[in-house]
């Protein structure tokens, strides 16, 4: 009997929970403060237990890990070096969908030499994407081309049905960390120049995009792209990007929701029992004077009648309502505010929507590849979001526990004994690319 050991249980758990208990020689124990989501998760199951589990607290921890055989983790990223240090301590393999960082990129050497895999990266985006990535490229060298551009954007949106709010977004959880991808800096290079996005003004930095099935939405880049060029082995590309799907409008509403002072996480005194137009004007620098639509749009440089300021609207933040949820954040009232307006409603679904578009050449000729991924959640059960991310988690610590990877070190999923087995099995699941190319 192999076990697991699950750190988190938070809302892209469950069929992470549900695949691994469904392995009849595997044991799963969630560990997670508080504890009562994961004994729901567990619900009696004779193979799994739920334990509470402050990830802070060292000692019991390391107990933990010492119990089982992989550990998973769906904590924030910023556990993870540490909870890949205690796994390095007992000699135990690791796998989080979180971003590989340099302080986990630095302990490959030591991972190596202990025989353990610290797998990262094997979520959705990054996750999914590598390996579809991955796949397709090694079927355009099968048959002699050469990759010359490379672009591939993912997001989880509201399905078509379920996208009725002006935002074209909602959330399942706190938007906290979607409202702040804007502080982050972005790198790619298009047509052979390197572009280089300052932290701050990514939203700034979008264009159209079509989705076969959807239409037009909206991209804006995804971090830096070209740090995947070492792990795709795809060096000499004109073009190489990642990018970010939303409707068409996010990107400008967040960047002035931004440059209005919204995404303030200083709290202020003055908005104790303030309304949303009096938070407005505080941060106009008119302190207990609420703010109107037209002093907004005045200072966003925009028409009082403006898409932008239309969603402002909708969001309450011109009214006299008196602020109840937040605190005394500006961003911590705007996430509660949101949450309040933009979170999914039962029997709605949410969307999964992931695109490589590569341009290959074979000597004579170019080809352009596509390889799209549009997966739905299912209404009142799993979202489309949770599966894409969890399992391709729960995958690889199964491949893992059975010994069926020989790697070892610190590793994103990039590698053909995890690019197969792991979308093989999400076909399974419903969980498919569709492929096409043409001649250019």
């Amino acid at each position: 009997m192999k076990t697991v050991l699950l750190l988190g249980a938070g809302f892209v758990a469950r069929p992470l929970v549900r695949y691994l208990l469904a392995q009849q020689d595997m044991k799963l124990i969630i560990a997670s403060a508080p504890v009562e989501r994961a004994e729901t998760l567990i619900a009696g199951h004779p193979r799994g237990e739920a334990i509470y589990l402050d990830v802070r607290h060292e000692d019991e921890l390391s107990r933990l890990i010492q119990t089982c055989d992989v550990v998973t983790s769906l904590l924030p990223y910023s556990f993870h070096v540490a909870v890949a240090r205690q796994c390095l301590t007992h000699r135990k393999h690791l796998v989080t969908a979180s971003y590989l960082t340099p302080a986990m990129q630095a302990l490959h050497v030591e991972a190596e030499e202990k025989g353990v895999l610290l797998l990262n990266e094997i979520g959705l985006d990054p996750g999914i994407d590598h390996m579809s990535a991955m796949r397709l490229r090694d079927t355009i060298r099968a048959r002699g081309g050469r990759v010359v551009s490379f672009e591939s954007c993912c997001g989880g949106l509201p399905a078509p049905d379920a996208n009725d709010n002006p935002f074209g977004y909602k959330f399942s959880w706190s938007p906290r960390g979607v409202l702040l991808a804007g502080r982050n800096s972005a790198r790619y290079r298009r047509d052979g120049n390197v572009l280089d996005v300052p932290g701050g003004e990514l939203f700034r930095h979008h264009w159209p995009k079509s989705v076969d099935g959807l239409g037009e939405l909206e991209v804006y880049p995804n971090r830096d792209s070209l740090v995947y060029e070492d792990f795709y082995d795809m060096h000499g590309c004109d073009t190489f990007f990642r990018g970010t799907f939303r409707y068409p409008g996010w990107s400008e509403t967040i960047d002035k929701i931004s440059a209005l002072g919204l995404l303030d996480d200083a709290e202020h005194s003055a908005l104790k029992d303030a309304s949303y137009a009096e938070m407005v004007g505080l941060l106009l620098g008119t302190p207990g004077a609420p703010a109107t639509r037209n002093e907004v749009a005045d200072y966003l440089s925009l028409a009082a009648d403006s898409p932008v300021i239309e969603r402002l609207q909708w969001l309450g933040l011109f009214e006299d309502e008196k602020i109840k949820e937040g605190g005394l954040a500006p961003i911590d009232i705007l996430t509660a505010r949101m949450l309040q307006k933009m979170s999914y409603r039962p029997g709605e679904r949410d969307m999964v929507v992931l695109q490589h578009d590569f341009i290959a050449e074979f000597g004579d000729h170019r080809e352009r590849y596509q390889s799209l991924l549009l997966d739905y959640g299912q209404p009142d059960g799993d979202s489309s979001m949770a599966r894409t991310v969890s399992l391709p988690t729960a995958i690889a610590a199964k491949l893992i526990a059975h010994d069926e990877i020989s790697l070892r070190g610190v590793h994103i999923p990039v590698d053909a004994q995890l690019v197969k087995p792991v979308l093989d099995e999400l076909e399974q699941w419903g969980i498919r690319m569709n492929e096409s190319n043409a001649l250019l």
